[in-house]
Order: structure tokens, then C-alpha cells, then sequence
């Protein structure tokens, strides 16, 4: 055999996101790209700030010394200064460069934390619906991942279900706020009770348990929400996060992982996410993209742009008959399934050129996920489709 038989496995149950938008380039041959209504994958359309074009002009007109060789594993010392002063002021935390790691992506930085903290065996909590990748991840370093639902019907923590999979395995949580696929935030004082109930825990089982904060669209709220800081809330608490959706930037692979440092060893922690940096092949961060991003920590992509997708999907879709949790974030809608069974709903939707992904591929069957990061053209264009939908499903 070619290659492992377990990775062979994952390949013929992969994710359902590539799937679809594998299906999407078939389809727009077909039928022609205007006549395809692709909502598959979270690929932002819009373009980065000005202000991104303003430093990558300077860079490339007043070039550094030697700015395109090694540094520290960590990052350059200017970039995570920039980074832990934007955190420090939203959490209150006396956050510095010391407690900051520029990593490749949101996706480079989990799996470092991974690498640095997890035993053979040891337990990692995920909150469904979750992120596709999150299992492949915890098994990347030995992990075992433990499924906990959320509130069903707002998506919220549901604390009592947490504290019920918490055992003397429990290494981990990992919580998304904004959430992919939902689109909720976390609100503060559930964040305050996961606080309260890891460090009851960890008194109970003698043991370190991490809350992880996967972060990208943290800045992408919108009715004048606020993304609550997990800083705020739990001592032993590392966000990881890109700049792959503020900033607009996903093929750059830029981000970055910071630790509360009120966590317990938060300098052998350090020690341990550097050395996990270098040697899961990262080495560090791309360096253009560090010099770029440490100018840019207070600017991002226009919210503006997405709340109006955001409302202009829900209030047709609901008004058809479709039925969601609204989002607070993020740039994603995830409807209850008009049939039981969603892969077989998504199948009909293809016969509308309309892509969806089946809520099955986030752990949440009965489910699928509309991500509206899409030209605002396309979909106006489909909202016919969707009525077509809807009628054929005989909702409203």
C-alpha cells in the first residue's frame, strides 16, 4: 500500500467542504459560472484594506536588510509586541511579546499547541457543530477527541454537558467565537462559568487543563457586538487565530498563538510552543507577512460588507421558511435541514446549482452550513433558486 492505511481512511471520508467545492468547478463548466451558487467554502471574496497595499508598497519600495532571512522561531520581536498590545488592552492582561508566537495560520497555531501540551491518549474536548479539521488535528499528536454539543437550539455552551465529559483525561478545550459553522458568540458570562468551572476541575483532578481559543473571525461582528476575551475569563487560556479573514489574507498563512500569562508555567509553555514551531516543520512564520501584519493589528476587512450579506441571506431565507439561529459573526448561516436527512437535502440543492455543505461534515447531521463570503451579486442571483427550493421541499 502507498500510503498509510489510516490516512487512507481519512482521504475516502474527507471533508465534505472540499467535496462540494469540487462539485461547484464540475457544475460551473456545465453550466456556466453565473448559473452556480457556491457556498461552500469560507475563501473571503473581498480584498485586504488599503492599508495592507500601503505597507506592502513601502516594503517592497524601501526593503528591510535582510528581511527575508531566518529569525526566531518565535517571530520578530516588532510583530509580537504589536500583536500582545492590541490583546493586552482587550483582555486587561499585562500581555507581552514574551507570551506571543507568529505561527503559519489559526491551523499552524493549534497544532502546535497540540503538539506542546498533549500525552498519548489524553482527551481534548471539541464543541459541536466544530471545525472539520479539529479531529485531524488532535489525532496529529496523539490526542483523543471527546465530542460535547452545544445548546442545540442557540448554540451556546452548554456547561452542564462540558463539565459531565471532563475527566482525569481532560487536557483540553478548544471553543470558536465567532463559530464556524454557526456564526454565534460566546456570550461573557457563560465564558466567565467555563472559567469557573476548568479551574473547579483542575483543583479536583490535579491536573492542567488548557482552554483554547480558536479566533479568526474575531473581528467580524456585527450589530455592534463584542467578542468577549478569553484572557478575561480563564487563567490557563491560549488563543490561536490568522488574519486569514480580518485582513482578507487565507493563502499568506499568516497568524499567531498568545498565552494568558496568568497561565500556570507560562514560560515553559513558551518554551514548548517554540520548539514545537520549529520542529513540525513551521521553522516560523512567512517574514514578509510578520513586517506586514505588525502594522496592520488595528485595521481589517469592511464589516460592514458581511453584515449586509449576512442580512440579505436570513431575511429571504427565513421569510421561505428556512429555520437558523441568526448569526452574531463570522460569515456563515446554518439552517435545521428541511429533511431528516441533510446530505440527502444538500444532493437537492445541487439540482438547483445551489452548494451547500451537509451539517454531517461538522458532527451535526440534520444541519447544513451557507457561507455567504461570496459576491453579494451571486446571491441576489439565487435567491430564485432557493425559492425553487423551498417550494420543492414544501417549506413556508
Amino acid at each position: 500500500m502507498a500510503i498509510a492505511t489510516k490516512i487512507q481512511g481519512y482521504i475516502e471520508g474527507a471533508s465534505w467542504i472540499r467535496k462540494m467545492f469540487e462539485e461547484g468547478e464540475r457544475l460551473r463548466k456545465i453550466h456556466g459560472a453565473d448559473k452556480v451558487f457556491d457556498f461552500t467554502i469560507g475563501n473571503p471574496d473581498i480584498e485586504p484594506p488599503q492599508e495592507f497595499y500601503d505597507e506592502f508598497r513601502r516594503l517592497a519600495e524601501s526593503p528591510l536588510p535582510g528581511m527575508h532571512r531566518y529569525m526566531s522561531n518565535a517571530g520578530y520581536e516588532e510583530t509580537r509586541s504589536a500583536v500582545a498590545e492590541v490583546i493586552a488592552e482587550a483582555s486587561g492582561r499585562p500581555v507581552t511579546a514574551a507570551e506571543v508566537v507568529m505561527t503559519c495560520g489559526a491551523s499552524g497555531a493549534l497544532n502546535v499547541v497540540l503538539k506542546a501540551i498533549l500525552n498519548p491518549g489524553e482527551e481534548v474536548i471539541i464543541l459541536t457543530p466544530h471545525f472539520v479539521e479539529y479531529k485531524f488535528y488532535i489525532d496529529n499528536h496523539g490526542g483523543v477527541p471527546r465530542d460535547v454539543w452545544t445548546d442545540r437550539n442557540t448554540f451556546q455552551l452548554d456547561l452542564a454537558a462540558i463539565e459531565a465529559a471532563i475527566n482525569d483525561k481532560t487536557r483540553a478545550i478548544i471553543i470558536n467565537t465567532p463559530h464556524n459553522p454557526t456564526g454565534v458568540i460566546y456570550h461573557a458570562d457563560s465564558l466567565k462559568r467555563l472559567g469557573d468551572l476548568v479551574q473547579r476541575k483542575e483543583r479536583e483532578l490535579e491536573r492542567q487543563i488548557f482552554v483554547i481559543s480558536d479566533e479568526p473571525y474575531a473581528r467580524i461582528a456585527y450589530d455592534g457586538r463584542h467578542v468577549p476575551n478569553i484572557f478575561t475569563f480563564v487563567d490557563n487560556s491560549v488563543i490561536v487565530t490568522s488574519h486569514s479573514k480580518d485582513l482578507a489574507l487565507p493563502g499568506e498563512r499568516i497568524g499567531y498563538l498568545a498565552a494568558n500569562p496568568r497561565m500556570t508555567h507560562v514560560e515553559l509553555f513558551m518554551e514548548g510552543v517554540v520548539f514545537c514551531n520549529r520542529t513540525l516543520g513551521f521553522v516560523n512564520a512567512p517574514a514578509l507577512m510578520q513586517r506586514m501584519v505588525a502594522k496592520l493589528q488595528r485595521s481589517s476587512v469592511d464589516i460592514g460588507a458581511y453584515q449586509k450579506k449576512r442580512d440579505l441571506l436570513y431575511d429571504n431565507l427565513t421569510a421561505m421558511g428556512f429555520r437558523m439561529v441568526k448569526p452574531d459573526g463570522a460569515f456563515y448561516l446554518f439552517p435545521q435541514s428541511p429533511l431528516a436527512d441533510d446530505v440527502e437535502f444538500v444532493r437537492t440543492a445541487q439540482k438547483h446549482n445551489i452548494l451547500l455543505v451537509p451539517g454531517a461534515g461538522f458532527g451535526a447531521p440534520g444541519f447544513f452550513r451557507i457561507a455567504y463570503c461570496v459576491d453579494e451579486a451571486m446571491i441576489e442571483r439565487s435567491l430564485p433558486a432557493w425559492r425553487a427550493l423551498a417550494e420543492e421541499m414544501s417549506i413556508g
